[in-house]
């Protein structure tokens, strides 16, 4: 977590220059609040800083932190929930400027309360670590925490980000407050968000133009955003109204399969790069104080290339896996974007990712014209499947596969860390931390003790004997009933055993 840490400490230091008379900054959920040190250490001018957890043991750990590196003036310890902490905090002059929530898991019991006591233009850094929900594995789920639905594709690690900045936006609006991304990161195994909070019931307006309903393809995976709300200006005039559509009939016109619903999901830029510039300068300009610079700097220059504008993206393997054909390098499949006049981009949150302003038909079609040099075996291709149904139209176009100057973006040509590879084997989120306090069971001795359960299976049927039948239980439980009842009754009843009954050592009343 040395990446995320060096992340919020450099915003940090960007908006302490637009809030020269210090900063008032929250952790709501420290932990041993080593975070909340650093900041006091590093981060110049700042007023004071609340590092908060619900367990005794670690807001004892924090005081006890603060003390021994020296900063007991600057660090509170607290030992509050975190939202009724926030919720205290809600009057102008008591909000925070800046509050950071790392919660092991989701952080939406939280939103409701750091959206209000956040002041005016105030930063909001959000991490989730829920993955699994976010990402489509579990798409009611998703809605019931986030109102959104997410869907399992290749592009979910930046839906997560567009679900969770739909979800600040929403709660905000609630108080008449509106969000405005800074930057959005889908790093290892969380996402992370950095938002500013304004007040302004006119935005507030634009709330649901910003959102989008998504339409994905089962079969080919083609996507379309319909927007919730449309916008029009006529000169002063500024008029809202429902939008329309859908944007896709009842099937893909592509391959004819049906499609999935998700959202709603954030479907402005979710970067501002601007700020992101003043974040890689900051880096730039002294790299040896922070561990983790030239992966930052890796990630940052990516995020700059980023097509602000396009939300999603299409991986160039999924495209080729639907067509059953090889995969073309990155570099000629962007360049005939370029030569057919779209525009193109990579994206941190994949590094196979392809973000274009290209409608699904153009790339379709750029797929057509390669898989007439690099053929497949049609006659193995099943007439329901997409890429019989794909590849049965001819292209509207020529693709152009000659590599272009501007096919390879700069990060890419100066080998910049862009997606690092994990540090050691089994690296990631472990096990949750008891309610005690206590140590949890290692990862690996719960996976050897939860998994493989099957592993040393009995093949000799000599031995199977050895095991009960599986319905013996039921079997015995319901021959002990009817001898209780005979017993009570005072019937004359007989044992048989059957030796060889289908229920075996069986009895029969």
């Amino acid at each position: 977590m040395q990446f995320e840490k060096d992340c919020i400490f450099l915003r940090l230091l960007v908006c302490h220059r637009f809030l020269q008379q210090g900063l008032r900054v929250l952790e709501g959920l420290a932990a041993s609040g080593l975070r909340s040190v650093r900041f006091a250490l590093e981060v110049p001018g700042l007023h004071s800083i609340t590092a908060n957890d619900f367990s005794s043991k670690a807001a004892a750990l924090i005081a006890r932190n603060a003390q021994y590196n020296g900063v007991g003036h600057l660090l509170q310890a607290s030992c509050r929930d975190a939202s009724m902490l926030m919720y205290e905090m809600r009057k102008k002059k008591d909000r925070y400027d800046v509050i950071d929530l790392d919660p092991y898991g989701s952080p939406v019991t939280f939103l409701d309360a750091a959206v209000q006591s956040v002041s005016e233009g105030g930063l909001l850094c959000i991490t989730c670590t829920d993955m699994a929900v976010m990402a489509g594995n579990s798409g009611e789920t998703c809605y019931s925490k986030y109102g959104s639905i997410s869907i399992k594709a290749k592009y979910c690690h930046e839906m997560a980000l567009r679900i969770i900045l739909h979800s600040l936006d929403q709660r905000a609006a609630v108080y008449q407050r509106y969000i405005q991304p800074l930057l959005s990161v889908s790093v290892d195994f969380y996402i992370r968000v950095f938002v500013r909070v304004f007040t302004g019931q006119a935005t507030v307006k634009n709330s649901a133009s910003k959102q989008a309903l998504l339409y994905n393809c089962i079969g080919c995976g083609s996507f379309h955003l319909q927007r919730m709300g449309r916008k029009t200006i006529n000169g002063k005039n500024v008029k809202y109204s429902a939008a329309t559509g859908p944007p896709v009939g009842p099937e893909c016109q592509h391959c004819g399969h049906r499609h999935q619903l998700g959202g709603p999901i954030w479907a402005e830029p979710i970067h501002d790069l601007r700020f992101v510039q003043k974040v890689l300068s900051a880096v730039s300009g002294n790299p040896s104080r922070f561990g983790t610079s030239k992966r930052i700097e890796g990630v940052l220059s990516m995020v700059t290339e980023e097509l602000e504008d396009v939300p999603l993206y299409y991986t160039i393997d999924n495209l080729s896996s639907t067509l059953h054909c090889n995969t073309p390098p990155l570099l000629q499949f962007r360049s005939a974007l370029l030569h057919a006049g779209h525009r193109v981009s990579m994206s941190h949150a994949c590094k196979n990712a392809i973000k274009t302003d290209a409608p699904p038909a153009a790339i379709w079609d750029i797929m057509r014209c390669w898989e007439k040099t690099n053929p497949v075996k049609r006659e193995k291709l099943s007439p329901t499947s997409p890429a019989f149904k794909i590849l049965s139209c001819e292209p509207s176009f020529e693709a152009c596969f000659r590599v272009r100057e501007d096919a390879n973006p700069q990060s890419r040509k100066r080998h910049l860390t862009r997606f690092q590879e994990n540090p050691q084997a089994f690296w990631g989120p472990k096990a949750r931390a008891k309610a005690g306090g206590g140590i949890s069971m290692n990862l690996q001795d719960k996976r050897k003790k939860c998994q493989n359960k099957r592993k040393g299976q009995i093949t000799d049927s000599s031995q199977l004997k050895n095991f009960p039948c599986k319905k013996f239980k039921k079997v015995q439980v319901y021959q002990s009933c009817l001898i209780y009842f005979a017993l009570t009754v005072g019937l004359p009843f007989t044992i048989v055993v059957l030796e060889n009954s289908a229920f075996n050592d069986g009895c029969v009343i």
